[in-house]
């Protein structure tokens, strides 16, 4: 299997295909589902991405006992992974970061990120993907990066390695950008 990271020009059916998603979701989990966010380069206009839609999925707690078992029914498939990456600066426990990650089981690539309520990780994700939306320059930026590291043919955890002090730095703008602007996590 071909495992090459391919970086694919925008496509105009993200958003739409994230609403479909969004709306099994909701259904398949209710009121465990506190919110569901298209998150990632496909939720940025314009940005170019992987071609699989990043979902943030927020939950009271993360309780594997109940959450697993809905997402499974919903075709999600538990990859057991436990934590995400921590930014420098990071203040609090490592708890802090923990989430849940699963992926689809079949037809639509999707990434589907569960994380508590109010955790920075959860912040993290929104403030970086409206930050991206509101600063062209950052996203194209970005894009270059991204594009840059596909062109080398490395494998997708090495990528997503590279990836993330990129990604401080984007957040560490998007955190003085939040304090300018007041923004806030819609």
């Amino acid at each position: 299997m071909d495992r090459r990271v391919v970086i694919v020009e925008p496509k105009a059916s993200w958003p739409t295909e994230f609403e479909a998603i969004s709306k099994s979701l909701k259904d398949a989990l209710g009121p465990l589902a506190l919110r569901v966010d298209h998150i990632g380069s496909t939720a940025v206009p314009g940005l170019p991405a992987k071609d699989r839609i990043d979902i943030q999925l927020t939950v009271a707690a993360l309780d594997k006992g109940r959450l697993v078992p809905a997402l499974a029914r919903a075709g999600f498939i538990d990859q057991d992974i436990g934590q995400d990456h921590r930014p420098p600066g990071a203040s609090g426990p490592d708890a802090n970061w923990r989430k849940l990650f699963f992926q689809a089981g079949s037809g639509r690539p999707v990434n589907l990120h569960v994380r508590a309520e109010g955790m920075p990780n959860q912040r993290y994700a929104l403030l970086f993907r409206d930050y991206l939306r509101a600063d062209p320059e950052a996203a194209a930026a970005y894009a270059r990066l991204k594009r840059a590291l596909a062109a080398l043919g490395i494998d997708p955890g090495v990528y997503a390695d590279v990836k993330d002090p990129a990604c401080d730095l984007i957040y560490i703008a998007a955190e003085a950008w939040a304090a300018k602007t007041g923004w806030a996590a819609r």
